[in-house]
């Protein structure tokens, strides 16, 4: 989840609270959020409850989530947010079926004046080291750089990074940050009509990468044809990479890495 916190003074811009107190803000968010959370789940417990005193698959699934219930009850009624959760990895994916608001990794895009994009300000600093103790992530961004930007042509856009002090783009630094968080890695396809990138979860093995695609492929998968990135860039592409031994055939155990440029053999 994004919380987009103001970090800048301006007097043509007024705030709510008539002062700029980013970690104030925060609070308010997370308020607000863990309290449409312990609605949410109150309102489920009853039925639970009678669902789980019968038998069979549907009373242990309404008893194991009572009990993930309960414990985030616990920790919305002491005002903390329910991703503190303590689960086993077996219990995830009926954790995220309660489709809790406040469940999700967080990501403060702190929004800084101009001349704090490069380097951030006092009120962004505060919002790091919030997001450090709560194990999120804080990304300095500067809203009115970000829409300067987008009104440029792209060949353009380098130059005018360049010139206020930055690399890249907030919104690539937000984009990565947020794959970081997710724990996301994206590999790539490359053919004559198109090339596309595939979004999976790092750790993932080259057929289940390969499912991403089509369900075929996972289920035939022969091997992968692998580029690393680097080694794409540097030779100029396919031929290249192949001329310079930089392709490598990888099988069913082969973690799939960050940029991967794949072409998958699946038997029919």
């Amino acid at each position: 989840m994004v919380h987009v916190v103001r970090c800048f003074e301006d007097g043509d811009i007024t705030h709510v609270e008539g002062k700029i107190d980013p970690l104030a803000d925060i609070e308010i968010i997370e308020t607000e959020l863990m309290l449409a959370d312990l609605d949410s789940l109150e309102k489920r417990v009853d039925a639970l409850e009678k669902k789980a005193k019968g038998s069979g698959e549907d009373a242990k699934l309404a008893k194991e989530m009572l009990d993930l219930i309960n414990r985030a009850l616990v920790l919305l009624r002491d005002g903390k947010p329910a991703r503190l959760v303590e689960r086993k990895p077996d219990e995830e994916k009926l954790f995220h079926s309660l489709g809790l608001l406040t469940s999700a990794p967080v990501l403060y895009a702190c929004n800084v004046e101009e001349g704090s994009a490069a380097t951030g300000n006092d009120f962004s600093r505060k919002v790091e080291e919030l997001a450090k103790k709560e194990g999120a992530v804080a990304v300095v961004i500067s809203a009115k750089i970000e829409s300067e930007i987008a009104a440029l042509p792209n060949e353009e856009r380098a130059d005018y990074l360049e010139a206020v002090g930055l690399k890249e783009t907030g919104l690539d630094r937000l984009v990565r940050a947020g794959y970081g968080l997710l724990h996301l890695v994206t590999y790539f396809t490359v053919g004559p009509k198109e090339t596309r990138a595939w979004t999976i979860t790092l750790g993932t093995k080259a057929p289940a990468a390969a499912g991403v695609i089509h369900t075929d492929f996972e289920q035939g998968f022969i091997r992968a044809e692998t580029i690393g990135y680097d080694d794409y860039i540097r030779t100029g592409g396919e031929v290249g990479a192949k001329e310079a031994g930089k392709m490598r055939l990888e099988g069913k155990e082969y973690v799939v890495a960050d940029g991967d440029v794949m072409h998958f053999r699946f038997a029919n």
